[in-house]
């Protein structure tokens, strides 16, 4: 089992991303930049294939070189901000129940998407928001750096060590390992790349988050699996 920075009981607080690990937007990404790539005369399926693996600019700087990146973003935006407003949306099962949960002060989430876009899904999803909200536009750094992270934690008053993270991704997990936290990884069919602990799906990880930061985990909890 790999060690958990946190494991001697004091994590006390809950760092969460957002898409992939509390709201399912995948079907949303996957639309706004098909219709991004459709604007622009590009092959959907490949836009696609390249955003998942890299930062908007990064992605606009392979897949359309010839194009004002700062038009490009402009774009993408205006897509994104029309999906919060008209998409659908679901929270991934045990979302509400989890934090709902969870006192005031406790936790936070850590986003590369923006604020004003994490407010209109939970609205429209009716996930309560917590007091720290660290967005794309907060940092300079985005995940993988560990610096949202390290911020999320300043701003809570809390020390890495003291700290659990939940997410989906890799740049995300790695995001959370190398501020000196504690990972989770949810919503994946396998345990990430240096997870400490690994769920099927947020659902499972709901009692044992509820454990980690309010108390003793009761014996024979089930749904997680320690990575060896």
């Amino acid at each position: 089992m790999i060690s958990e920075p946190g494991q001697s009981g004091a994590m006390r607080y809950v760092l969460f991303d957002v898409d992939g690990t509390l709201i399912d937007a995948v079907d949303n990404q996957r639309l706004v930049w098909r219709t991004w790539a459709k604007r622009y005369g590009l092959d959907p399926d490949e836009v696609y294939r390249v955003a998942l693996r890299t930062r908007p600019m990064e992605t606009f700087a392979q897949v359309a070189p010839d194009k004002d990146p700062g038009e490009c973003l402009a774009a993408l935006h205006e897509l994104e901000d029309e999906d919060v407003r008209s998409g659908a949306y679901a929270a991934f099962g045990g979302a509400s129940e989890l934090l709902s949960a969870l006192q005031p002060g406790s936790w936070a989430l850590v986003t590369s998407n923006y604020e004003h876009r994490v407010r209109g899904r939970f609205a429209r999803t009716g996930l309560p928001v917590p007091e720290v909200l660290v967005d794309a536009a907060a940092v300079e750094e985005g995940k993988p750096s560990p610096v949202p992270y390290l911020q999320a934690a300043a701003r809570l008053g809390a020390k890495p060590e003291e700290c659990l993270v939940i997410e989906d991704a890799p740049s995300g997990v790695e995001s959370g390992l190398r501020a000196g936290m504690t990972v989770w990884g949810v919503n994946a069919p396998a345990a990430m790349h240096g997870v400490h602990r690994h769920f099927g799906s947020l659902r499972e990880a709901v009692r044992d988050v509820l454990a980690v930061v309010t108390g003793p985990r009761p014996h024979g909890l089930e749904g997680s699996t320690a990575v060896k």
